[in-house]
């Protein structure tokens, strides 16, 4: 591993802020998050839009592979699987919880429920991460 600073953890970034995400807690076991189903994200059916859904996942799922990096390393998306169950309807809020079903020496495959605001699934989503060394660009 190289003496490279480890990225700086930031609770959120420019695109989940756009999307109105919040974290709850972040750890190694688990990330908890949420997003309102405002107009804006919603579809023409009034329902929270499948991209949105998959900006909650990916957000809590990145979240928790940086919640279990070493020094020196990065991580990026390199598969995303989604399950659609239920719609989340537009007022409601959509709930992530992000836990790591396997963290390997290269990779990490992560798992993220979401659910509405009746507790009730509405999407599940399985992310691959690949793990790298991080390195500054040129």
């Amino acid at each position: 591993m190289n003496d490279a600073q480890p990225l700086q953890y930031r609770e959120e970034s420019p695109f989940s802020d756009s999307l109105g995400i919040r974290l709850i807690s972040a750890g190694k076991a688990e990330v908890l998050a949420r997003m309102t189903a405002t107009p804006a994200l919603s579809n023409h059916n009034g329902v929270l839009h499948g991209g949105a859904v998959m900006g909650l996942a990916d957000h809590a799922g990145g979240t928790a592979a940086f919640m279990n990096l070493h020094r020196g390393e990065a991580t990026t998306t390199i598969e995303s699987k989604t399950n659609f169950l239920r719609p989340v309807r537009t007022g409601d809020v959509a709930h992530a919880r992000c836990i790591v079903l396997h963290k390997g020496g290269k990779t990490m495959v992560l798992q993220t429920t979401i659910t509405r605001g009746d507790g009730k699934v509405a999407a599940i989503v399985t992310q691959t991460q690949m793990i790298m060394e991080w390195q500054e660009p040129d």
